[in-house]
């Protein structure tokens, strides 16, 4: 029987399982971001194409399926509310991957099916490059794969983990090959540029805040990004990574000034004298769809494509839709803009109308007892550290009439956002200039690759002011109600309330305590840095450096004949292991006995024909020479009966039947 199966064959069983399989390990990845009923509607079709091989179901009409097709969009608008986006495009891609398998009858629906999984085992891509994705996704390409070569081996009827060892060998001989296109072939942009807009809600720090947005995002354990530093690091309480700077209060929130908002003669960042010794560092960020990078206090971009706002801000012209990184110098001891333009001064003034009277109130007679606006500043800090305010994560709602009212005087329990909140109007009451400051604040060392790690936990708001003489000054007025917060993180801040992380009880950040995981942990991330850093960040501008390190001068003939080369070098070995001459395989001791018998045969001038049966040649036996008729027929029949045993479960009448074959061959027909 032929090893190759025609377009309309039957799909085996062995081939069905493994494609089964695969699309269960295909779904996993993205079980977080699925709605519970996808996972059933693959358990389902799992089973109904199952009770269809066993005969006791019949495939889905047309009329049916085509329900099923509605049904499935109908699922997944009900389930995200529109069928735009990330997740609902990837929820739908699934489904059909699931109900395709109510459609494999043949083997060209198992091709189609299969092909898809190949398209699928990289859509998770689209989400996170993390390193351990990478290897998972290998794992189903070989799953895929498995499923592709058991199609083309009808006579595997019986489920076989041993299937997997051809689809293995055949991705460990393409690796090397991988390998040399990833760090040669020419990184190609697309002729085309699709924005990949996430359905979910954009990470990070937002481009507003009210009371308790960013204690809603300290609960969340996932990795900002990552820095590293040249030198030394500095101390946690150095740490204050800017972010967004919010200069208007509208209708109880802050945000930030937009770009039609500011004159023009305030687009350009004001000229500044680098004071200190600068720090040097770089910057990893994970995609957040905004466009705001994070930097120390008062940072100039080492890379280009990055720009400076009048804030003193970094910022990319396009949305952060894949990791990026870059290097930047800092000097945190700068004064910033010594001189305040009237339009600036009156912007960072600003406060609604007969807004929180009481905080006003509360603010100009601080002022009335301060000698200026330094001791002004002191005052309200005393206020915040001498008064029963509390830092939490678990804050009361506040009203939306005046908000900041009701917590300096009646609740008294905040996160970073609240003191920030209320000290900026505080200063803003009083005459002061001041402006609120968002980002993350501290980070935790990887002891063992020096880098700083910002969780989304770390997420902070402070405020700045202006001075006469200083300029803008840092004032943080959660160090005043909680100096943990700033010297020793989050986790140590909100200890005694057991807040901290309480809705990630699985997160091995909870676990700091036990060495062994936390050693793990930080060997993961540092393993995830290099991986970020080296490979996902490898990008056409890495490449280029890379090449001309190596060849110096990057000319076209140089470049296509060292790609040549290295495929050659790569694909030579993998062409020697499939050409060079094999042994050819053992065959079964009945095969080999009759294979004797035909040798025998052609002695006596009686030459098997190829492809000939064995019932055939005996048959020609009997014709041809009569009086090995009977010798022939009686070793013709033992041979099938071997033939047909060979998997009967009875090991021992198998064993008698090829000794009673051997025995026929020694004997001989007994005729001269």
């Amino acid at each position: 029987m032929s090893q190759t199966l025609a377009v309309g064959t039957l799909i085996p069983r062995n081939a069905l399982v493994w494609i089964i399989i695969s699309q269960f390990a295909l779904l996993a990845p993205h079980l977080t971001r699925l709605p519970l009923w996808l996972v059933l509607v693959y358990l389902a079709t799992a089973v109904w194409r199952i009770l269809v091989f066993q005969g006791r179901a019949s495939f889905p009409g047309r009329a049916l399926r085509a329900l099923l097709a509605v049904a499935g969009f109908v699922a997944i608008y009900l389930s995200y509310g529109n069928l735009l986006g990330l997740e609902p495009t990837v929820a739908l891609l699934l489904v059909a991957f699931a109900f395709k398998l109510l459609e494999l009858v043949k083997l060209k629906d198992a091709y189609v099916l299969l092909f898809l999984g190949y398209f699928i085992c990289v859509i998770g891509f689209l989400f996170s490059q993390d390193l351990l994705l990478v290897l998972y996704a290998l794992f189903t390409l070989v799953l895929v794969t498995t499923g592709l070569v058991a199609l083309h081996r009808p006579r595997e009827d019986r489920f076989r983990l041993g299937s997997v060892r051809l689809p293995a060998l055949m991705l460990a001989q393409a690796f090397p090959l991988m390998l040399v296109l990833f760090f040669l072939f020419p990184r190609i942009g697309p002729l085309w540029t699709v924005p990949v807009k996430s359905h979910a809600a954009k990470t990070g720090v937002s481009d507003f805040m009210k009371p308790g947005d960013i204690s809603t995002l300290s609960q969340s354990g996932e990795v900002a990004f990552r820095v590293q530093f040249e030198g030394d690091i500095p101390p946690k309480s150095g740490l204050y990574w800017r972010g967004l700077v919010f200069s208007v209060l509208d209708e109880g929130a802050w945000r930030s000034l937009r770009y039609n908002e500011l004159p023009a003669g305030e687009l350009r960042q004001p000229a500044v004298t680098p004071k200190g010794t600068p720090l040097s560092y770089s910057v990893l960020m994970l995609p957040t769809q905004q466009n705001w990078l994070y930097s120390l206090r008062y940072a100039e971009p080492e890379q280009r494509g990055i720009l400076r706002t009048s804030d003193f801000r970094l910022y990319s012209p396009v949305e952060i839709e894949e990791q990026m990184q870059y290097k930047v110098r800092s000097w945190p001891a700068t004064s910033l803009e010594l001189e305040l333009s009237a339009w600036r001064r009156q912007t960072e003034l600003a406060l609604p109308a007969q807004h929180n009277p009481a905080t006003r109130e509360l603010a100009q007679r601080l002022r009335r007892d301060a000698q200026d606006d330094a001791g002004f500043v002191d005052a309200v800090l005393r206020y915040f550290r001498e008064e029963p305010f509390i830092y939490t994560l678990q804050p009361p709602l506040l009203d939306t009439q005046d908000p900041m009212d009701q917590f300096l005087l009646q609740t008294r329990r905040g996160f970073c956002e609240h003191y920030a909140y209320a000290f900026v109007v505080m200063m803003r009451a009083a005459g002061v200039p001041a402006r609120v400051v968002a980002g993350y604040q501290g980070g935790e060392v990887n002891p063992v690759n020096r880098t700083v790690i910002v969780h989304q936990f770390d997420a902070h708001a402070w405020a700045e002011v202006w001075l006469e003489g200083q300029g803008w000054v840092r004032i943080d007025p959660t160090a005043a109600v909680s100096p943990d917060r700033i010297e020793l993180g989050l986790e140590e801040a909100v200890a005694g309330e057991g807040s901290f992380l309480a809705n990630s009880p699985l997160s091995p950040l909870r676990y700091r305590g036990v060495n062994w995981v936390n050693m793990l942990r930080l060997r993961y991330d540092a393993l995830t840095y290099q991986w970020q850093s080296w490979v996902v960040g490898f990008d056409g501008e890495e490449q280029y450096r890379l090449l001309q390190n190596l060849f110096g001068s990057i000319r076209t003939p140089v470049f296509a004949g060292v790609v040549l080369a290295s495929g050659a070098l790569v694909l030579l070995p993998v062409a020697w292991l499939l050409l060079r001459r094999r042994r050819p395989p053992a065959l079964p001791p009945e095969q080999a006995l009759y294979l004797d018998f035909c040798e025998q045969m052609h002695k006596r001038g009686i030459t098997r024909r190829p492809g000939e049966a064995p019932g055939s040649f005996g048959r020609r036996i009997a014709l041809e020479a009569p009086a090995l008729q009977q010798w022939a027929n009686h070793v013709t029949t033992v041979f099938d009966q071997l033939e047909y045993s060979r998997d009967s479960g009875e090991p021992a009448a198998h064993r008698q039947q090829l000794a009673h074959l051997r025995q026929l061959l020694r004997r001989g027909p007994q005729v001269q």
